[in-house]
């Protein structure tokens, strides 16, 4: 690798960096678009060079704070991860950057927004290309923030501030962890990644449990999920960077970068594929019960990261990068065309009331089309190669049947929500009462550069050394396993909308609701706040109001001074006692008058 690709990446932070920065017209976005299409372009050439080699180059500059034990400096790791993931990273930001524009032509604050969209952005880079913990916490805490101010952006509406702190909140869970991990490195091994990596053969369960917790609050796996689909409130570009190249990628990413210290730990890597396989069929299933476009977009994307998870756990961290990659352009591209739909149909987003629009909008329905197809694992687009990869990796390693099995039918799931996307927006009869907009050329120009990349970027790593093949040799049935349930959760939604389209609305069953509800969603939201409200109201009124005031106030100051009454007077309204006191008295009086 040559000494040039330091200076390149350089360049490429430091021209996003001045970006935020300098002052700019008002609504002069052009600047920030050319700007990332120059950076992507730049930023191509170390890409270049990795395609032939696997070299990994550290950069390192003077110390920024020294002390005894340590000293923190910034350092950057150009490996294969990082160089691959910048030049995806900034592709997608410049296509979502120029649909923005498109998007929210009306905003006025359209300069800040990109600025933001910027920042999130090297926010991510740093985590990509962080070479030592401190490094890569600025950057965890950084995507954080920016998530938090994109997803409320439109704060005027409560459900967009409730879904910004929900998503801030929940990352704060998940960031125990990795500041548990971190507080650990600092004490036992090391905060620098090339010295850590080094000592992983001493692996200890308190690292391993952080890092998983980071990468389940951050990626929004099972238990921690609620949010994402909640972060749908925010724009939706917003939400295509989001789920796409930042951000919820980057839990996945902190394990691929740390997996060898995950590598000897088997409790860790089980944890891992039973936490990956459950959410994968979780969120695949709740996306079948959802009418919310987007929201059906971003459980899948929940689902697809368990599918990341599943991979670590199965000890392939290259795969899981590879699906990532892919991953990211289809998904982007997805919520793009779910954006285009919405704003041309004047803020429809419930499925229902969509339908017949391949012929009001021909562009965005084939490029929705072909992104569902990819996120189905359709062969020779560019999500086959890395979901079909992943698939004939599980059945063809020591694996128990029950993960296997849980991922089989959240392939058939996720073929199922993707047909029904396809099914009730582009064909069957027109819902909405409104005419819709018809399609305008500045949207397509970023659709169909996702949409080149989402066809070819499969066959174009398959030529690099990104992909590696687990095994040459497998039974027939085995290498058909994923078409064959693909293939049958396309038939099942077919048939599915054919059956229950004519019937009038039914009731929604447990099941679905549970499903529709997020299942998981109830219980922290829900019970658990109910609950601490419940027994706080208790403790407050009886334990505090009903006893220990009554006991230690009026009551006990009552009891206290009927005790000191009855030691310093006789008066018990007994009349013998009045009466023996009163002769007692004159008797002792005449007794002592007496000469």
């Amino acid at each position: 690798m040559s000494l040039t690709t330091p200076t390149i990446i350089m360049t490429v932070f430091l021209s996003l960096a001045a970006s935020t920065i300098r002052p700019t017209p008002q609504h002069n976005s052009n600047n920030t678009k050319y700007t990332l299409m120059l950076m992507f372009m730049i930023s191509m050439i170390p890409l270049n060079t990795l395609l032939n080699n696997n070299n990994e180059l550290t950069m390192t500059l003077f110390p920024l704070i020294m002390t005894p034990t340590e000293n923190i400096n910034i350092s950057l790791t150009l490996d294969t991860l990082s160089l691959t993931f910048i030049p995806m990273a900034l592709f997608i930001t410049w296509s979502i950057t120029e649909f923005s524009m498109w998007y929210m032509p009306s905003d006025p604050n359209m300069n800040k927004f990109m600025k933001y969209l910027i920042a999130f952005l090297i926010t991510m880079m740093m985590i990509i290309t962080a070479n030592n913990m401190y490094q890569l916490f600025v950057g965890w805490e950084g995507v954080g923030v920016m998530s938090f101010l994109l997803i409320g952006w439109w704060g005027a509406r409560s459900d967009a501030n409730t879904a910004a702190l929900q998503a801030i909140i929940y990352n704060r869970i998940g960031d125990i962890g990795l500041l548990l991990t971190t507080t650990w490195l600092v004490t036992f091994s090391s905060m620098n990644m090339q010295e850590l990596l080094i000592q992983y053969e001493t692996v200890n369960l308190i690292s391993t449990m952080g890092l998983l917790a980071a990468a389940a609050g951050k990626s929004a796996q099972f238990s921690l999920h609620p949010w994402l689909p909640a972060a749908m409130e925010g724009p939706t570009p917003v939400s295509a960077l989001l789920h796409s190249s930042t951000m919820v990628v980057a839990g996945v990413f902190l394990l691929i970068r740390l997996h060898p210290i995950l590598n000897n730990s088997h409790t860790m890597k089980t944890m891992c594929l039973i936490l990956g396989a459950t959410t994968t069929m979780f969120a695949a299933a709740a996306a079948i019960t959802q009418h919310d476009i987007k929201k059906i977009i971003a459980l899948s994307t929940t689902s697809q990261l368990g599918l990341m998870m599943t991979m670590l756990g199965l000890n392939q961290p290259t795969l899981a990068f590879l699906h990532m990659t892919m991953h990211s352009f289809f998904k982007a591209l997805l919520f793009l065309c779910s954006g285009s739909f919405i704003h041309n149909l004047k803020n429809e987003q419930d499925l229902r009331m969509m339908g017949n629009l391949l012929k009001t909008m021909p562009m965005t329905s084939s490029f929705t089309m072909i992104a569902s197809l990819s996120l189905m694992g359709m062969p020779f687009l560019s999500g086959f190669y890395s979901k079909d990869t992943i698939i004939e990796t599980m059945t063809n390693s020591h694996i128990n049947l029950w993960a296997l099995t849980i991922t089989l039918i959240a392939t058939t799931l996720s073929a199922a929500y993707s047909m029904q996307i396809i099914l009730m927006i582009l064909t069957g009869p027109t819902h909405t009462t409104t005419n819709p907009h018809k399609e305008t050329k500045n949207t397509i120009p970023p659709l169909i550069r996702l949409t080149i990349t989402s066809i070819l970027l499969g066959t174009l790593t398959k030529l690099s050394t990104l992909q590696t093949t687990s095994m040459m040799t497998m039974p027939k049935t085995v290498k058909l396993m994923a078409l064959t349930m693909t293939a049958l959760g396309v038939i099942m939604s077919k048939d599915f909308m054919q059956a229950t389209l004519p019937l009038p609305p039914q009731k929604p069953k447990t099941i679905n609701l549970f499903f529709n509800q997020l299942a998981f969603f109830n219980i922290p939201h829900r019970a658990m706040t109910m609950n601490a409200l419940k027994s706080s109201q208790q403790i407050s009124t009886e334990l505090m109001d009903l006893w220990t005031l009554e006991n230690y106030g009026p009551k006990g100051l009552s009891k206290t001074i009927t005790q000191l009454i009855l030691l310093s007077t006789q008066q018990k309204n007994v009349i013998k006692n009045y009466m023996t006191t009163f002769t007692l008295t004159l008797i002792t009086l005449l007794i002592l008058g007496l000469p």
